[in-house]
């Protein structure tokens, strides 16, 4: 049985710049996933129906209930956290 060992990030004290960008990564993370899913044939449907390829979280970031946020902001979170414990260090540069 598959037991996952999720690195502990637990001590990866993120700046508070970092912090900030937590909900724009989650928004992102999503977009990301939806994307996925519309490119698999996945449309919105009110129930998750695997069958027909329907998902109510088929929608803009802002229209997820705080639970599914939460879901991408824990996403984003941890994945921010990963690379500080890791030792790399993000610094914001010139944007594209």
């Amino acid at each position: 049985m598959y037991k996952p060992k999720p690195i502990d990030t637990s001590s990866a004290a993120l700046p508070a710049e970092l912090l900030a960008l937590t909900e724009q990564m989650a928004e992102h993370v999503h977009d990301v996933w939806a994307a996925g899913r519309i490119a698999e044939g996945w449309t919105y449907g009110k129930t998750k129906n695997v069958e027909k390829k329907e998902t109510p979280q088929l929608v803009p970031y802002e229209k997820l209930t705080e639970e599914e946020k939460q879901y991408d902001r824990n996403t984003a979170l941890e994945t921010l956290r990963l690379v500080v414990k890791m030792g790399y260090q993000i610094k914001k540069g010139e944007t594209l």
